[in-house]
């Protein structure tokens, strides 16, 4: 028995980051799972981003994936996306921290696909 899947258009500019507190933890802070489909000229056709271990259950940041969009892939605007995707995130006494972790972990997830290409 064989599943065939159509290949994804973001196979080939995708990435997963994992920010722990130790190596030994095999739970995350903060997770991040990032792609984008880009052309030549580094303009985002489409994007992807999903965060973890900052809420109850992992969620897609569809507000900061609809902002990417038909723009050229750029720190700063991966740094706004970032922003965008935490926007209304509530912290209590002890994860408040989380917040900007998430944002950080975003920037450095989108920066490290944009850079990506064919031949990684």
């Amino acid at each position: 028995t064989a599943v065939d899947l159509p290949a994804s258009k973001f196979g080939v500019r995708s990435h997963y980051l994992k920010v722990r507190d130790r190596a030994s933890y095999a739970f995350a802070l903060v997770s991040v799972a990032a792609a984008l489909e880009l052309d030549s000229g580094g303009l985002i056709h489409d994007a992807r981003i999903a965060l973890g271990g900052v809420a109850l259950k992992p969620w897609r940041a569809t507000e900061a994936e609809k902002q990417l969009v038909g723009k050229k892939a750029d720190p700063e605007l991966f740094q706004s996306a970032a922003r965008t995707a935490l926007t209304g995130a509530k912290g209590y006494k002890y994860n408040s921290f989380k917040i900007e972790l998430a944002q950080r972990s975003i920037t450095r997830a989108l920066n490290t696909v944009a850079s990506m290409t064919e031949a990684d």
